[in-house]
C-alpha cells in the first residue's frame, strides 16, 4: 500500500505469460547464460512427481490447459498425457522441449498451475469415488482467493464432482453453478418459513428447492417445517450443522430421515455440507443424498510435481542427463488400464501385451509445435467424463480384489 490506498495483490495475465512471476534465480540464471551465449542450448524437461501425499496411491493430472496458454507463443514443443489422466509417482505427465531460456523463467507459473489443479483434482476425485452415486458439489471458493475462484471450479470439476457453486463458473467454464440458500436470507428475513417462501417465490422454478434447516431451531423440526411448507416443491433439506453444535453428524440425519419418512416426506432427500472430509463422506454416505464439499477440496494435500531437465541437446544429438534421484532420459508412458502402466525409453515399442491381449496404449503426445498448440482440446465436460471412467475402472478393480 505505497500510495496509501489498498489494493488487491493480483498478477496480471501479462505478468504470468512474460516470466515475471518467477523466483528471481531463474530470472539470474537466464542472465549467466544470455552473457555467455548459452541461451540457445535445447533440453527436454520433465514434469513428474516422485511421492505421493499418505495413503494416496495416484493422482490426477489437471491444469494442461493453462500450462499451454503459459507456453503459447514460445518457442518449444510439449509433449503431454490427456488432462484428466490418473497416474503414479514418477511417470512422465508433461515434456517441455526447445532452448531453455525460452521457458527458464516460466517454470514458476508452470508448477504453481500444475501443482495447484492437480492437487485439487486429485482430492475431488478421492471423495467422488467414495461417495459412491452420491451427488457431491464443490463448495470451496470462500477457502481461497477469489481471483482463483474459476480455476479452482474447473479443477474439482474436472475431478469428477458433479457441481460447483462459484458464480463465475458459467462465464469462465460454461458450467452452470449450482447451491442451496445461506444462513444469511434466513437471518435476516428473521424466520425460516417466511424465508422459505420467499425463495420459492421470486427464484426461477428451474432452480431447486433446497431448504436450509439448522438455523434456528431443531434440525428435525425444521426438516419437517420446510416439507410442510414446501411439500411437493421441496427437493431436499440441507443439514449445515456447526461442529460446536453436531455430536454425531449421522445420528442427527437419521433422525432427520425417520422424521421426513413418518410423515409421508420420504421423497425428500438430505443433503448434507459443513467441514466434510473423506472420512465424514464414508460415514455419511449411506444416509445423505449428497454432499456441499468445500475447505477440504480448497486445501488439499499438495501433489508435488516438480520439472528437471532430463536431456540436453550436445553436437545434435540428444544426451540423457538430470539431477541424481531422478529418471534421466525421454521416456514414454504406455497404458493397459488406469495405473496399470509401463515405463519405456521414449521411440521403443513395449514387446508386453495387455491382459486381454491388446496393445498398451502411449499417453504421452505432441500438443504443442513452436509455441502452437496442434491437437484440439477437449471440453471440462470430456475431461471430468475421462476422469469418472477411469474411476469406475479403478473401483471395479478394487471391487474384484
Amino acid at each position: 500500500m505505497a500510495d496509501g490506498k489498498p489494493r488487491l495483490y493480483i498478477a496480471s495475465i501479462d505478468d504470468i505469460t512474460s516470466g515475471k512471476t518467477t523466483d528471481i534465480y531463474f530470472e539470474r540464471t537466464r542472465y549467466i547464460l544470455e552473457k555467455k551465449g548459452l541461451c540457445n542450448i535445447k533440453v527436454r524437461a520433465e514434469f513428474h512427481t516422485y511421492s505421493l501425499p499418505k495413503n494416496y496411491e495416484w493422482a490426477v493430472f489437471a491444469g494442461l490447459e493453462e500450462a499451454l496458454k503459459i507456453l503459447e507463443g514460445k518457442n518449444v514443443d510439449v509433449y503431454s498425457i490427456p488432462e484428466g489422466t490418473l497416474f503414479k509417482p514418477i511417470e512422465p505427465l508433461m515434456v517441455i522441449e526447445g532452448p531453455y531460456c525460452e521457458f527458464a523463467e516460466l517454470e514458476t507459473a508452470l508448477l504453481g498451475v500444475l501443482r495447484h489443479e492437480t492437487s485439487i483434482a486429485t482430492k475431488a476425485a478421492r471423495v467422488k469415488l467414495l461417495a459412491w452415486d452420491k451427488l457431491v458439489i464443490f463448495f470451496g471458493l470462500r477457502a481461497l482467493h477469489p481471483a482463483i475462484a474459476p480455476m479452482a471450479d474447473r479443477a474439482a470439476y474436472i475431478g469428477g464432482l458433479d457441481g460447483v457453486a462459484g458464480s463465475l463458473s458459467s462465464k469462465y467454464l460454461g458450467v452452470e453453478p449450482k447451491g442451496t440458500m445461506p444462513h444469511a436470507l434466513i437471518i435476516v428475513v428473521g424466520d425460516p418459513v417466511e424465508a422459505w417462501k420467499l425463495f420459492d417465490e421470486v427464484l426461477p422454478k428451474e432452480i431447486p428447492r433446497i431448504a436450509l434447516v439448522d438455523t434456528f431451531y431443531d434440525e428435525r423440526l425444521e426438516s419437517l417445517l420446510a416439507a410442510e411448507t414446501l411439500r411437493e416443491k421441496l427437493v431436499a433439506v440441507r443439514l449445515d450443522t456447526p461442529s460446536s453444535r453436531r455430536g454425531s453428524m449421522r445420528k442427527i440425519a437419521e433422525e432427520v430421515r425417520w422424521t421426513l419418512d413418518l410423515h409421508g416426506f420420504s421423497n425428500v432427500k438430505i443433503f448434507i455440507s459443513g467441514g466434510i472430509d473423506e472420512n465424514s463422506i464414508i460415514e455419511l454416505r449411506d444416509v445423505a443424498d449428497g454432499f456441499g464439499v468445500g475447505t477440504s477440496i480448497a486445501f488439499p494435500p499438495s501433489i508435488d510435481i516438480s520439472m528437471d531437465i532430463i536431456e540436453v541437446e550436445r553436437d545434435g544429438r540428444w544426451t540423457p542427463i538430470t539431477k541424481r534421484g531422478k529418471w534421466p532420459g525421454m521416456k514414454q508412458l504406455y497404458r493397459c488400464s488406469p495405473l496399470n502402466d509401463t515405463i519405456i525409453k521414449w521411440g521403443v515399442e513395449p514387446v508386453h501385451k495387455c491382459g486381454d491381449g491388446s496393445k498398451p496404449k502411449p499417453l504421452l503426445e505432441k500438443i504443442m509445435e513452436k509455441g502452437v498448440v496442434i491437437k484440439e482440446l477437449p471440453s471440462i465436460d470430456e475431461i471430468r467424463s475421462y476422469v469418472l471412467s477411469q474411476l469406475s475402472e479403478l473401483r471395479s478393480s478394487l471391487e474384484s480384489r
